[in-house]
């Protein structure tokens, strides 16, 4: 597949403290207007330092609290007036949550959904109108290997990125040939600041080596990028296995 030069304009994060996301930022941040929007936005001064020392021409900081879906749609048209054409929007926001309090509590497990599927519809909806209108820009969307087939260890989390999943599909379809590319990241366990102190499963990688796929999927326009790229045989095979197997398979 081609390597083609990415798209012109600014790089929206949001989420703009995920380790993964950060990353991908750094990797394209060079001479490009990069904002980081995330809750407490005053904070992130580390984070502006490394984007900074990539390269990027300027650095903006933004408040963004994914569950106030409201605000979705003033905010990203507000960046679009003030820094013009959007290059990229990477969607790098979620909770892991906690699986044992979800299942005894219905508003745990809700407020894991409304983050993890909720808030990614709506603004997913709001940034493919932006840039569908401006007819270019890269969508980055951060699915995962538990929404491939859903385990009973953590079913409220992998049943949120099944959907968030099934929703970017369908929307990396309706818009081809607009001009807007989607890429649906599907990593497998990220050893990391959200998995800190869970016992990394097989295939496992760090934010560095899911960020440098990322990019390279990016440049080649790819649909969907697993990491590592063995998951992909994997879970083909996982798809078969009998549901008593199944249900006994670890997270």
């Amino acid at each position: 597949m081609a390597v083609r030069e990415l798209d012109e304009g600014a790089i929206l994060l949001l989420g703009g403290r995920s380790e993964m996301g950060l990353d991908v930022v750094r990797r394209i941040a060079g001479g490009r207007t990069v904002i980081l929007a995330a809750r407490r936005s005053a904070e992130l001064d580390a984070e502006q330092e490394i984007v900074e020392r990539a390269g990027a021409a300027s650095v903006h900081r933004v408040e963004f609290d994914a569950d106030d879906l409201p605000n979705h749609q003033p905010l990203l048209e507000k960046l679009a007036a003030e820094h013009g054409r959007l290059g990229a929007v990477v969607l790098a926001f979620g909770v892991l949550g906690d699986q044992a309090r979800a299942e005894l509590d219905p508003a745990a497990a809700v407020a894991v959904v409304h983050t993890d599927y909720v808030a990614q519809i709506s603004v997913l909806t709001v940034a493919a109108n932006l840039l569908r209108a401006q007819g270019s820009g890269h969508l980055v969307v951060f699915g995962s290997v538990a929404g491939v087939r859903v385990r009973r260890a953590n079913y409220v989390y992998g049943s949120a990125k099944a959907g968030l999943d099934g929703f970017a599909s369908g929307l990396g379809d309706a818009l081809h040939g607009s001009g807007v590319h989607l890429l649906l990241v599907r990593p497998g366990f990220v050893v990391g600041r959200m998995t800190e102190g869970m016992d990394p499963a097989p295939f496992s990688s760090t934010p560095e080596q899911v960020a440098a796929a990322v990019v390279t999927a990016l440049h080649r326009r790819a649909d969907r990028v697993w990491i590592p790229g063995i998951l992909r045989w994997v879970f083909t095979v996982a798809r078969f296995l009998p549901q008593p197997l199944w249900r006994r398979m670890p997270r």
